[in-house]
Parts: structure tokens; C-alpha cells; sequence
């Protein structure tokens, strides 16, 4: 039976990814079936003009409580704040279109909400390798290979009965919150990269804390024999952390630094130059 206002919805963006999404939602579907009633599944399809387009918009004949939406003027990993403003649900889960989820955990996660409605918190939880054995409870905040941050474990995760603690950052694979609670991204944000980080510090500077769920278990799909399909460059991911930085008042100094070795100079300075323009012109306009 369709659930027309649920508790929970779990959305996620996909660009020419329907294997991920596939094998996502039918797990899902099949391994959590207590949860199925109080649960949509939101498609938000920034590539619905590709190839994988049409077998995504077919895919939702296949359950009721699936939806699809087109997302083609905003292409980047951004467009997940499209997943909060689709969401029917009081209570979101973003995860990336290639995620598999321990079974019980969504049961244990609505619960948790139950017990927690009025929460204004960003929630995550371990990352799960391929071997069944080591896991990833957060990110340190350190540079490494144009990105913000570099897995670390807490063994405080360790027991999945384990009391929530804060953490600094996460991957961004799997993220959740309260619908009415998501600060969002930057719309500005284009491309891949900038997120890790930035958002979990504009909920910390908005008085919220982000927390690891030990129960929360999760396992990415990291192997892609066929490469990326979505627009991946570095020119995109040095203007969103520069973006997200100048957005909440934060020290550039650091992306110039990691990224002088690989982008000149007089490059990074016209991009900061540009970012600046942008972010005053959308303070301006608020």
C-alpha cells in the first residue's frame, strides 16, 4: 500500500548510475522489509537525458513508494539538497546510488528518531569495508590528494549498541537528519568536491553537532571499472571549497596551499577573486 506521508524518506542523485541505484533500492526493499511502510525512495536524476535515464524513470513501476525526479540545470554532488526539498518524509537519509546498509539499521535509525524528533542534528555513521571487518567512523580534518579529509576510526564504534559521539566530518556516502533541519549547500556549489567538511561545520557554527551513529553501518561501492560519468574536474572542486570556506568565514590559506602544487598561482588567485564576487552578490541578494 502507498504510504502518502512517511516517516522516513531515503533519496538519492545519481548521474548515469542506474546499476547503483538498482541494487541500492532492491536491497533495501528486500532486506528491510519491517521498515517498508514508513519508508519513499527518491530518484533525483542529474542526467536524465543520458543513457541510464529511461531505465531510471522505468524503475519506479516497480514499487509504489518510489519516486523520480529530474535534475538536469544543477549538475553537481551538491544537487543532494534536492533529496530535502523532494523529501515527503519528516526525517531524510541522503546516501550515495551505490550503497548497501546492514541489516536492521534503518529500523534502528527510525527508532532513534522516534526518540528524537525534535533533533536538529546531522547524523552518519560507520563505513563498513569490503572485508565485513574494518570500518571508517569519520574524517580527520587533514589534506591529502585534493581532498579534505582522510578516513579515520573511532572504536568507540566498535559495539553497534554503542552511545552516539560527535564527530569532525564524514564522508558524505551516507548522511541523514531531520528534513526541517538541513542547513543545505551551497547552491553555488558546482561539479564534484567541497562538501566533506563544510557541512558539518555549518551545523556546528548554526549550534548543532554532527554525530556518528554506531548502529548506522553502511558499505560503499568504491570500484568502478568504467570510471566516473559525471563531470569531474579541479577547476570545480578548488571553486566549491573555496566557496564553502568564504561562505562560513574560514581560512583559504589551506586550499592554496594543498592545491599551489597542481593549479598556478595566478589561477587560484582568479578563482578567489570570482568566489568572492559570487558569495558577496548572494549575501547581498538575501
Amino acid at each position: 500500500m502507498k504510504n502518502d506521508k512517511p516517516f522516513l524518506t531515503i533519496g538519492m542523485a545519481t548521474y548515469d548510475d542506474f546499476h547503483g541505484v538498482y541494487f541500492t533500492i532492491q536491497a533495501l526493499r528486500m532486506y528491510h522489509e519491517e521498515v517498508m511502510d514508513e519508508v519513499e525512495f527518491l530518484i533525483i536524476d542529474n542526467n536524465p537525458k543520458g543513457t541510464h535515464g529511461s531505465e531510471l524513470r522505468n524503475f519506479v513501476n516497480w514499487g509504489e513508494n518510489i519516486r523520480y525526479v529530474p535534475e538536469e540545470k544543477w549538475v553537481s554532488t551538491a544537487v543532494r539538497n534536492k533529496i530535502f526539498e523532494e523529501a515527503n518524509g519528516d526525517f531524510v537519509i541522503s546516501t550515495d546510488c551505490h550503497v548497501l546498509f546492514e541489516k536492521g539499521s534503518i529500523k534502528k535509525l527510525i527508532d532513534y528518531y522516534k526518540n528524537n524528533f525534535n533533533t536538529n542534528n546531522l547524523h552518519q555513521g560507520p563505513m563498513v569495508y569490503d572485508d565485513f571487518k574494518n570500518y571508517s567512523t569519520h574524517f580527520d580534518p587533514e589534506w591529502r590528494s585534493h581532498m579534505y579529509g582522510t578516513w579515520g576510526t573511532d572504536e568507540r564504534a566498535s559495539d553497534p549498541n554503542a552511545e552516539p559521539f560527535e564527530i569532525p566530518m564524514q564522508g558524505l556516502g551516507v548522511f541523514s537528519c531531520r528534513k526541517e533541519a538541513w542547513l543545505g549547500f551551497n547552491p553555488l556549489f558546482r561539479g564534484f568536491g567541497g562538501e566533506e567538511g563544510y557541512i558539518h561545520e555549518k551545523f556546528r557554527q548554526n549550534g548543532n553537532k554532527t554525530l556518528c551513529l554506531p548502529f548506522f553501518r553502511w558499505m560503499h561501492r568504491f570500484g568502478r571499472p568504467d570510471g566516473p560519468n559525471y563531470p569531474l574536474t579541479l577547476e570545480n572542486k578548488v571553486r566549491n571549497y573555496l566557496l564553502g570556506h568564504l561562505e562560513l568565514g574560514l581560512d583559504v590559506k589551506p586550499i592554496f596551499e594543498h592545491f599551489l602544487g597542481d593549479m598556478p598561482q595566478h589561477q587560484l588567485d582568479r578563482l578567489l577573486n570570482s568566489c568572492n564576487l559570487e558569495i558577496e552578490k548572494q549575501r547581498t541578494a538575501q
